[in-house]
């Protein structure tokens, strides 16, 4: 299957992908806020697709369990400077390799997709803001449809299921 990307480009997805995860954040709970200078960012994100990451996708926005969350306004100083600059960088030097946004919000989407990014990956799946999956389609982006518990806050307050598998895919 392959997915349509808004540049023309094609992700061929009949076989599994890496994908590195580049935190913009301060409080990320897996790097520690490593990434947030914009040049060290951009020279990770490179650095992933040379080891062999197939999409980058920059967020800004920690989704450990009981985070806070952080308005689009501040998620876009984050990663809008990383994203223009990571896309300039992989069109020279990766050209295969594409950007996601990491967010829930179509407000911090649209300039994503705009700045160079070419898929959404959206842990709230499109249920915390109507215009996300407008948004995304507007632009021809691909989307990652993620399943939580909650929000990040309370993602960890009793997470059970009776049958994992089938509880993810009838959501």
């Amino acid at each position: 299957m392959l997915l349509s990307l808004p540049d023309g480009r094609s992700l061929d997805l009949d076989h599994p992908r890496i994908m590195g995860i580049l935190n913009v954040t301060p409080d990320s709970f897996s790097d520690g806020g490593r990434w947030t200078e914009v040049d060290r960012a951009v020279d990770h994100g490179v650095e992933m697709a040379r080891q062999g990451a197939d999409v980058i996708d920059v967020g800004g926005e920690s989704s450990r369990p009981g985070s806070e969350r952080v308005a689009a306004v501040e998620q876009c100083q984050r990663v809008i400077p990383v994203i223009q600059r990571l896309h300039r960088r992989l069109a020279a030097e990766h050209p295969d390799v594409v950007i996601s946004v990491d967010t829930t919000l179509a407000d911090v989407a649209m300039p994503a997709l705009e700045a160079g990014a070419a898929i959404v990956n959206d842990i709230a799946a499109g249920r915390e803001d109507p215009g996300m999956l407008t948004a995304a389609a507007r632009h021809g982006a691909g989307v990652v449809l993620m399943h939580m518990h909650g929000a990040p806050a309370t993602m960890q307050q009793d997470p059970t299921y009776r049958d994992v598998v089938a509880e993810v895919v009838a959501f």
